[in-house]
């Protein structure tokens, strides 16, 4: 009875001990591979697939170890084609005219299918087309692309551009200068024309994808640089395939979506996240067959369409800017 009981004790000593180190074999404790993604602007909802891929876990299961970043000094299109940040938040527009200057950056994902950016007024102008824009005062933030897009869809419409008196506000409060400081600004309507809404503001918009299919360009996009492309393809797929489970999530699951980004940002305001993300939730992937999906014929005739305005001095091959290759 003894050696019986003395042969159990050893079989579970045994036991314990190999399956301690079947364990350690099957779980090994390899280290995450650390990630930089750098935003374009403070956290919002263009971002939100990345901040539910962190919460949920998607990074921590393709071994990632992701801190998102918001902008400081210096060029977030440069920082990211020198490696400095593993991923950025552009824009199509950034990455042709990057590309033309010879930066190396590439758009892997569109996080929003169509350009949800529009010409914003207060009801009360009376601004309900481009002709409208004619004796009004235009606010904006000083790029050369402002002034092009105005003009080219008031020729388009017959208006006369001359009659638009522009004034750089910068990058100022749409809500505190509208309407006093101009009569007109180009906003993001999934951010401000929300917020109008949500505060009982009547705004008049005119979305720019209605104006022109040339300009439902992608913005904002998901970028890296070329290396990353070339000699990093592991860690751009891991990435990828973290981002797109996250942004599929909001899809699916905007009021959680938004509860997660309220809570790694909690200086927005919660109405104005949760609003703004049950619209954005539905224009992540609209109707395009997968999330983060970029067409070529978006890019080249949105590139065609910068050269013949003068606003690009030569034309970039639109296959090296950009590449659908890492979507899962």
């Amino acid at each position: 009875m003894k050696k019986i009981i003395f042969l159990v004790l050893i079989l579970i000593v045994l036991g314990f001990v190999f399956g301690k180190k079947v364990d350690k074999l099957t779980k090994p404790n390899v280290q995450k591979q650390k990630v930089t993604v750098l935003l374009d602007w403070f956290p919002n909802t263009n971002h939100t697939g990345i901040y539910v891929a962190r919460e949920k876990g998607f990074f921590s299961k393709e071994n990632l170890d992701v801190t998102i970043l918001q902008p400081g000094e210096g060029e977030n299109n440069q920082i990211v084609a020198a490696g400095k940040a593993d991923f950025g938040i552009s824009s199509q527009e950034s990455v042709i005219q990057a590309r033309v200057a010879g930066i190396p950056l590439v758009s892997i994902a569109a996080i929003i299918q169509h350009n949800t950016s529009a010409f914003a007024s207060l009801e009360k102008n009376n601004i309900k087309s481009v002709k409208d824009f004619e004796g009004k005062r235009y606010g904006g933030w000083g790029s050369p692309i402002e002034e092009t897009v105005i003009k080219a869809v008031m020729n388009e419409a017959g208006a006369d551009y001359s009659k638009v008196k522009n004034i750089t506000i910068g990058e100022t409060d749409f809500f505190k200068t509208i309407g006093r400081d101009s009569d007109l600004q180009w906003i993001f309507y999934g951010w401000d024309g929300i917020e109008a809404k949500r505060r009982g503001i009547k705004l008049n918009t005119i979305m720019l994808k209605d104006l022109n299919p040339i300009l439902d360009y992608y913005t904002p996009v998901i970028v890296t640089n070329e290396n990353h492309v070339k000699n990093q393809k592991e860690l751009v797929t891991k990435f990828m395939k973290a981002v797109a489970q996250g942004y599929e999530f909001s899809i699916k699951n905007p009021t959680e979506a938004s509860q997660i980004l309220i809570k790694s940002a909690p200086e927005l305001n919660k109405e104005l996240v949760k609003q703004s993300q049950v619209y954005l939730s539905r224009e992540y992937q609209s109707d395009a067959a997968r999330w983060g999906i970029q067409q070529e014929i978006v890019w080249t005739r949105y590139a065609q369409w910068l050269y013949n305005q003068k606003l690009i001095n030569k034309m970039v091959n639109v296959k090296n800017a950009f590449t659908n290759q890492f979507l899962p």
